[in-house]
């Protein structure tokens, strides 16, 4: 029988660190995190990474490791997350895996295939140009006129997946669906767990966690990182949190439509990373609003995990 590894995911600010503390602490495990900007140093606030009693209360993984100036991939997140989780498993321990980065919770969960394709650097300009001039929804539409389905999948503002879908279709290829995409992988059994709240509370929570953050210092936190050489074309500060700041910092809004824009931001990541969660068909949904604290909530999801197995 494969060792298990729990997967605790859902959306920004549902209360996942408390959740992930308590099942980590109840079952003498180890957290490895999800999240594509708490592996950052530096990025301590916008990130809302754990704190530091947090991090000695339990061991945690890839988080604040990385400079935020170093290029890092979904293919290197997966190649450090299953070193990670299989020391824990060699140590006897169960890991928990804490996190709301689809794409991290996908590299854990399955097999997949980051070796680069062969591009047809001409045709890939072409479509970058058509873009330039016409938007992306030009792009977009050439997609939809050869794939309709794969066109309903994929997001206009993803020009980079949606010319690589023109590529395929161009090689003579087909577009998978995310079932064919994925094949599950056998190093590990993995228990999904999704959290989820009400909206109007989830979305009350995201706006104080919000100001939280601005009370907290992001403004210095995002001025300081500019200071050490980091612009707006840095991975890093693509995030949600820094590049609105940014855009301040450059008088290119006010900060209250900066702080505005950041809540906005955040509530619509959140209504995408429920629709990717969903479509996980073996994950185990547990409503925090119905409880009185994340800790009763931490008791339940022990329970399923032990009389589920």
């Amino acid at each position: 029988m494969k060792k298990e590894v729990i997967i605790l995911c859902g959306p920004t600010a549902v209360g996942k660190t408390a959740c992930s503390l308590h099942l980590a602490e109840a079952l003498g495990g180890e957290i490895i995190s999800a999240d594509s900007m708490q592996l950052y140093r530096y990025m301590d606030i916008g990130s809302a990474k754990p704190t530091r009693n947090e991090l000695d209360r339990i061991p945690h993984h890839l988080v604040d490791f990385l400079d935020p100036r170093t290029p890092f991939s979904v293919a290197e997140y997966q190649q450090l997350a299953r070193k990670a989780i299989l020391q824990v498993l060699e140590q006897g321990k169960p890991p928990v895996v804490s996190g709301g980065t689809g794409l991290y919770i996908n590299s854990i969960l399955y097999e997949m295939d980051f070796s680069v394709p062969v591009k047809d650097l001409a045709f890939r300009r072409e479509m970058e140009e058509l873009a330039e001039r016409e938007g992306k929804e030009a792009v977009h539409q050439l997609l939809k006129e050869q794939d309709r389905e794969a066109a309903e999948r994929i997001h206009p503002n993803s020009l980079k997946r949606v010319i690589r879908s023109l590529e395929i279709l161009r090689e003579g290829g087909k577009i998978r669906t995310f079932e064919e995409s994925f094949v599950k992988t056998d190093l590990y059994d993995c228990r999904l767990v999704g959290l989820t709240r009400d909206r109007e509370e989830l979305y009350q929570r995201i706006n104080r966690r919000v100001d939280l953050l601005m009370e907290a210092g992001l403004l210095e936190e995002v001025r300081n990182l500019m200071e050490m050489g980091l612009t707006e074309g840095d991975i890093s500060m693509k995030g949600i949190g820094y590049k609105e700041i940014i855009a301040f910092l450059k008088e290119e809004c006010s900060l209250e439509e900066a702080v505005s824009l950041i809540k906005q931001s955040t509530r619509n990541y959140a209504k995408r990373q429920l629709t990717w969660f969903r479509r996980y068909d073996d994950i185990q949904w547990f409503d925090l609003s119905l409880y009185p604290s994340e800790i009763e909530a931490g008791e339940d999801i022990l329970q399923w995990l032990r009389s589920s197995r």
